[in-house]
């Protein structure tokens, strides 16, 4: 079995959103991109975190553990004597404070996983993933920032036999793509806008290297669902629908297994705020009925295009 050990934040069992069937989903720290709408933010740091939440402290004067347990000084902030936050300029994570910490106000977001115990965890759905047609997801974050580790566990997986999915931005290198698609089944990866200009202001980077590597997996003919995140004010005009059907039909020659548009929703607030972070998408609002109305006219002008298109994230059984 494999030394790699990987920085995981969640595992979910009896997932059926991240590809066929009954999956195990493993969330892997770290991520290229910093999308405003990001609804996992505890996963854009490769290292372990310690998310913040008031609500379960007991209170400075009751307790006062992880003030006392920090080797940097008092760098936590307290609000009506319950803590409210903390100064990450000068945290370490070392997470003694966490250690402390005895009503759970301090939750760990990633700890170390080695290929084994990931496996161990994997294996008590066996018999779901035989039934059911499903398999092993790495999410994020994005998996890919732990190119390595997920190459072997995918290994591990494809040995036990055992369906993987690996959902990536695609913001890489390709020798980090090629280290894992060996032992992959299934892509799944996000077309999230076409200007250039526009994706590097609300992701961070450029798309340049993402419609590149879509390219060249669309070449080698490998199983692949596309996903666009419908933003409304961003995403959602003619223009980029238009230009996104042209970009598959071309230059990925209409080879996607399904596109699946996933409408916006203001998730992962409450994250945002455990770890000190602004949520940048809490001045939208919208008519939701209207919303949903308008990404069903979506798909119906890509499936119009002959692209196979849904809403939503469940295939069609």
């Amino acid at each position: 079995m494999s030394s790699e050990i990987g920085i995981v934040f969640n595992v979910q069992r009896y997932t059926i959103h991240d590809g066929p069937g009954l999956r195990t989903e493993l969330f892997l720290k770290g991520c290229p991109l910093r999308c405003r709408w990001c609804s996992n933010p505890e996963g854009l740091l490769r290292q372990p975190q310690v998310g913040v939440y008031r609500t379960k402290c007991i209170g400075r004067r009751a307790c006062g553990s992880c003030v006392e347990a920090c080797p940097q000084g008092d760098i936590f902030h307290f609000t009506v004597g319950k803590l409210a936050g903390i100064d990450r300029t000068r945290c370490t994570d070392c997470l003694q404070c966490l250690d402390a910490c005895p009503s759970d106000a301090l939750k760990l977001w990633g700890r170390a996983m080695t290929v084994e115990e990931c496996m161990e965890v994997i294996r008590r759905d066996r018999g779901y993933y035989e039934r059911s047609g499903g398999g092993v997801t790495v999410s994020g974050g994005d998996p890919l920032v732990q190119s390595d580790f997920v190459a072997a566990l995918f290994a591990a997986c494809r040995a036990e036999g055992f369906h993987t999915c690996c959902e990536s931005t695609l913001c890489f290198g390709w020798e980090q793509i090629e280290k894992v698609l060996p032992f992959t089944d299934l892509i799944i990866s996000d077309l999230k806008m076409m200007d250039s200009a526009l994706h590097r202001e609300y992701t961070g980077v450029d798309n340049g290297l993402i419609l590149q590597n879509l390219q060249r997996l669309a070449q080698l003919d490998r199983e692949l669902i596309l996903r666009i995140p419908v933003i409304p004010g961003v995403n959602d005009s003619r223009a980029n629908i238009e230009a996104s059907a042209d970009f598959i039909l071309t230059r990925m020659g209409g080879r996607v297994r399904t596109l699946q548009l996933l409408s916006f929703m203001r998730l992962g607030e409450e994250k945002y705020r455990s770890l000190g972070m602004p949520y940048q998408m809490s001045d939208l609002r919208l008519n939701r009925r209207a919303f949903q109305k308008q990404v069903a006219q979506i798909a119906a002008y890509f499936n119009s295009r002959g692209i196979n298109c849904l809403v939503g994230t469940r295939e069609k059984e």
